[in-house]
């Protein structure tokens, strides 16, 4: 008898830690992204897995043009956006006033990723007008087209930044980094909505996602005006697997409103793909685009009004490429926080 306790003791100990941690996995598994937790509240929030993008479509090894200020932030820290940086989780706040020298929407953004924290901070120092000391951090802040952007080191692997008029933005994620990654519930905005983003979905944005292209109210992309209000309830993801699968869900105040979208979006989405058969292809970019309005589903599920559309890697890469006017200074990732600054910020004379 002893000696069956004394294999059964061991036994039932690591059947225990083995379920333990079966838990906090499917927990974890379950719970927003950490980069994603760290936002303070907002309006809307975005995110991108860009270790799992860079891994499937390879976009690091693009060529990218880049301007003098830019190579600059590169040279002196040694961060190179498409390749080091793993996740970036953005936090859009509307302005008051739109119109007002803060614009439409300011942000709030987090980015995970590999890079020398002494490096940058002594970057930052060079570039920046001023900067506090808060949670044991340091805050800088520099001066980008008008507005401050407040940039701190969240974590040995995390930067925050934000252009919000207050700090108080930028003191919330230095209050939620402090926090484990377990105890950081996020915004309320998260916890109403995350669970609505579809599993293992690589980029995603929840709440009001229209507002960087908000104008009078309404949603222009591309010259198109979106029969949406730029406040409307939406869930967007972005999942690969083997191809590229867009999926965007509007909450609708009720059955009729998500009717009326549908209607609405249909008949946008075969406008535009009839203007875009009355002359061929001008390059593999517009055929990429085409291919792309051609696989656009839309249904309605109750209130609910749901647009899905797909796209290969080839595609994808395609319209990646497409050169606008502006195309020769933007990288081909989401802009970071610091090497913006950089190409617009001066150091304060002495």
């Amino acid at each position: 008898m002893r000696q069956r306790n004394r294999t059964l003791i061991p036994l039932l100990i690591v059947l225990a830690v083995v379920a333990a941690l079966g838990i906090a996995l499917y927990l974890r598994g379950k719970s927003p992204p950490e980069a994603a937790r760290l936002l303070p509240e907002s309006d809307a929030i975005v995110y991108i897995h860009l270790k799992t993008l860079r891994a499937a479509t390879h976009f690091d090894t693009t060529p990218v043009a880049r301007s003098k200020d830019f190579q600059n932030f590169i040279d002196s820290t040694g961060i190179v956006p498409e390749r080091d940086i793993d996740e970036a989780a953005f936090a859009l706040h509307r302005m008051a006033d739109p119109k007002g020298p803060n614009g439409p929407v300011a942000y709030s953004e987090v980015f995970v990723g590999r890079f020398d924290g002494q490096r940058l901070g002594k970057y930052l120092s060079v570039i920046a007008s001023s900067h506090e000391s808060y949670a044991g951090r340091d805050i800088y802040s520099i001066p980008v087209e008008g507005r401050t952007l407040r940039v701190a080191q969240l974590g040995y692997d995390t930067i925050g930044a934000s252009n919000m008029p207050t700090a108080e933005q930028i003191h919330s994620m230095l209050d939620r980094a402090r926090t484990s990654a377990i105890g950081t519930p996020g915004s309320s905005l998260l916890a109403a909505r995350y669970q609505e983003v579809p599993l293992l979905s690589q980029a995603w944005g929840i709440g009001h996602i229209g507002l960087p292209f908000a104008e009078n109210g309404r949603i222009s992309i591309l010259g198109f005006e979106i029969p949406l209000a730029d406040d409307t309830d939406l869930v967007a993801s972005l999942r690969y697997s083997g191809s590229v699968h867009l999926r965007i869900e509007e909450m609708a105040p009720d059955e009729a409103g998500a009717q009326h979208t549908v209607e609405a979006m249909t008949t946008l989405v075969n406008i535009v793909r009839g203007i875009g058969s009355a002359q061929p292809p001008r390059d593999a970019a517009d055929a990429a685009l085409r291919a792309v309005l051609a696989s656009i589903t839309l249904e309605q599920h109750k209130d609910r009004a749901i647009l899905s559309a797909s796209a290969s890697v080839d595609q994808m890469k395609a319209l990646a490429s497409s050169k606008g006017p502006d195309a020769a200074e933007a990288p081909s990732l989401p802009p970071t926080p610091v090497p913006v600054a950089s190409s617009r910020a001066r150091k304060p004379s002495k």
